[in-house]
């Protein structure tokens, strides 16, 4: 439905932009009527009430926006759609990448589809300026989390902020990653990975292939979690360009996202339009 509106809606700009006027006409699958969307130039309605948020309706996917943190637990059993196997990184002669894959290490992994591809992308890009980048971790289920955590209070006795408690892993989604320099492999994470020129590339570029990073520095009072600047969170171009450019976290954009749907359905907007955005 989502993808039918998108289509709706661009129709009509092409249609607006040739000087004319257009009412574009969908049905919901529970049969509701679905308004007319109109496209302006710096303004876009959905039965002519003004969605008032930089980042478009149509341009944010649910699933991939999906927030787990500790106010916000993922269910033991949710397991992220299209989760698929990563492939190991293998050149050509010419220097392609003709396996589709990265370089990892501490496998074998696993990522939903669209943050494979793009993560891809990424490495792909990085290689080509000279920046080499391994994956050094992917999804992993409640029950691994849950064994890593307990582990984790176990060996200090305190939660210290660098795992995340079972339910409340961004790696759960299957859409987070944590991607490092060759020469952190085989060590210890922590925020002096932050100096290197690898991951500097990566927190200039990473929201032209729709990352953001996830736990930024000077934002633990809203994640709660340490500063990484090697994890990474696929949400789609659009998302990660707003969070990245305004400096927010996912959790900011939430806050701020559910402003705006309160104001749009406040003032008529379509409740069905949203209410996949709007979180439980």
């Amino acid at each position: 439905m989502r993808n039918l509106l998108r289509m709706l809606a661009l129709l009509l700009l092409l249609t607006l932009l040739a000087g004319c006027n257009a009412t574009a006409l969908a049905e919901d699958d529970d049969e509701e009527i679905y308004f007319s969307d109109v496209i302006s130039m710096d303004m876009i309605t959905y039965n002519n009430v003004p969605w008032e948020f930089p980042v478009d309706i149509m341009d944010m996917e649910p699933e991939l926006i999906r927030l787990a943190n500790k106010q916000t637990l993922l269910p033991k059993d949710f397991v992220p759609q299209n989760l698929v196997d990563v492939p190991k990184l293998r050149l050509n002669d010419a220097g392609e990448n003709t396996s589709g894959g990265v370089r990892y290490v501490d496998g074998p992994w696993q990522l939903s589809r669209e943050c494979l591809q793009a993560l891809v992308a990424l490495c792909d890009a990085a290689r080509a300026e000279g920046y080499e980048l391994y994956l050094k971790s992917g999804y992993r289920s409640y029950r691994t989390q849950s064994y890593m955590y307990e582990n984790r209070l176990e060996k200090y006795g305190y939660d210290d902020g660098w795992v995340a408690r079972p339910g409340s892993s961004d790696h759960q989604t299957g859409l987070g990653c944590d991607v490092v320099p060759k020469k952190w492999t085989d060590r210890g994470m922590n925020e002096d990975m932050a100096r290197e020129p690898e991951t500097q590339w990566m927190a200039a570029n990473c929201a032209r292939f729709g990352f953001i990073l996830r736990y930024p520095a000077d934002k633990e009072d809203v994640t709660q979690i340490n500063y990484e600047p090697w994890h990474l969170r696929y949400v789609g171009v659009p998302v990660a360009t707003y969070i990245m450019e305004n400096g927010l976290t996912l959790e900011e954009f939430h806050e701020e996202l559910a402003a705006a749907i309160e104001a749009f359905v406040a003032a008529g907007g379509p409740v069905s339009m949203v209410d996949d955005l709007m979180m439980d």
